[in-house]
């Protein structure tokens, strides 16, 4: 769900197993992605995971770190993260979105080695692409509600519509 010179290309961290058994990203109903999506102003209305296709008329696209469907991120090894990062860096180089958003803090640091970095815009360029940091929209994410994740999806997209 990738196309050339998109505005935001969303970064998930793997594809959980409704994702890989439906192939829709964020499948999983506990997931607060699609409801997250459409409270910070990316969309117009909440999609299903199912519409996803249809980002693509918004300037969006999804993809993940790495491609491994698992039930838990933490099934992935630190050498799936960063070879991961590596070919990310390779699909961010060749489609030059203007911000890649990787959702998950900890992937992104797993992924690109920078371990001490926090939910945010980082300093961190591939090529002309910004990176900005989300909150993971997982269901198993306590330390951020709906509300407060839908406020740092606003930031980003407040960026990427004055970049």
């Amino acid at each position: 769900m990738v196309a050339d010179g998109l505005s935001v290309l969303f970064c998930g961290i793997n594809p959980g197993l409704m994702t890989a058994a439906t192939g829709h990203h964020f499948a999983r109903p506990g997931n607060r992605f699609w409801p997250v999506l459409h409270r910070s102003g990316f969309t117009p209305r909440q999609m299903k995971p199912s519409e996803q296709d249809e980002l693509l008329s918004y300037g969006l696209g999804i993809t993940n770190v790495v491609a491994r469907p698992t039930a838990r991120a933490d099934e992935l090894t630190a050498e799936e993260y960063q070879e991961g990062g590596r070919q990310l860096a390779l699909k961010v180089a060749r489609l030059r979105p203007r911000w890649l958003a990787v959702v998950g803090v900890t992937a992104y640091r797993a992924a690109f080695g920078d371990r001490k970095a926090q939910v945010g815009p980082q300093e961190r360029t591939i090529g002309t692409t910004r990176v900005w940091v989300l909150p993971n929209p997982s269901g198993l994410n306590a330390h951020w509600t709906a509300e407060t994740m839908a406020e740092e999806f606003a930031r980003l997209r407040a960026a990427a519509e004055t970049a």
